[in-house]
């Protein structure tokens, strides 16, 4: 319980709708796992498996179990979408995700040529069945770097007006693409203009692995910024971040 003493930064208790935190399973042991959500399940809304990882985690079954007995919801990444449709296996791709009952997809584009036109078509069809996260922006930093602010801006609305319930945006667990330069730093200037094109925040989950860019956001955008890619051992610490509990942001929330 945190103490009535102090004023701290209003949260939604689970189902947020804001504030929410998604961490990324990038394979961590099962024992780890288990022990990070039962520890922080509060704090914790979703959990990514990264990439193509759940194809290749032996225990995909238990760590699922774990997140449902303490009502984490879970999804996997868009790179195995990406790789699913590579090789025209989208209706596999469907049933996999079936399989493993999920009620959440995240559909991209950052890694293949796909225009987002078709992946809005995808997020439309997918919506009819899941709840849809898109993602928006380049895993290449080269390709990130040419995107303007208005493509950006077009690609998020075109995404929530296909389906998608919120728009996830990339910089790649490193923090090293997207809305990140290739050197860590975040193109705030890219950031100020998503943000004053009308898009509500809520509607927007914004790539954070490093402790500067989920401070950057929350400076920006306040205690309740939905941030997604934080590591496990994150979890508690981001939280604190939120609620001006460490140094960072101790002031911010005064």
């Amino acid at each position: 319980m945190i103490s009535s003493e102090l004023k701290l930064p209003a949260r939604q208790l689970k189902p947020r709708t804001n504030g929410i935190t998604i961490l990324i399973d990038n394979g961590v042991p099962e024992n780890l796992f288990k022990d990070t959500i039962s520890g922080a399940a509060d704090y914790i809304d979703f959990v990514k498996f990264g990439w193509g990882t759940s194809l290749i985690t032996k225990r995909l079954e238990e760590k699922i179990d774990c997140l449902k007995q303490h009502d984490v919801q879970y999804f996997f990444g868009g790179t195995l979408f990406e790789k699913f449709l590579s090789q025209d296996k989208i209706e596999d791709y469907y049933r996999y995700c079936k399989r493993y009952g999920c009620k959440y997809v995240e559909i991209s584009n950052g890694t293949i040529r796909l225009s987002n036109r078709e992946k809005a078509s995808f997020i439309s069809d997918f919506s009819k069945e899941f709840r849809v996260f898109s993602e928006v922006g380049s895993k290449d930093s080269a390709i990130s770097n040419e995107q303007q602010s208005s493509e950006w801006i077009d690609y998020i609305l075109e995404d929530l007006e296909a389906g998608a319930g919120k728009v996830i945006t990339e910089t790649r667990e490193g923090g090293t693409s997207g809305l990140c330069k290739s050197d860590g730093e975040m193109r705030s200037q890219l950031v100020e203009e998503i943000l004053a094109c009308g898009v509500r925040p809520d509607n927007l989950i914004f790539e954070a692995p490093t402790k500067k860019l989920q401070t950057c956001f929350i400076e920006k955008i306040g205690a309740n910024v939905n941030l997604a890619n934080i590591s496990f051992q994150d979890a508690i610490p981001l939280e604190t971040l939120r609620l001006g509990l460490r140094s960072d942001t101790f002031y911010l929330f005064e």
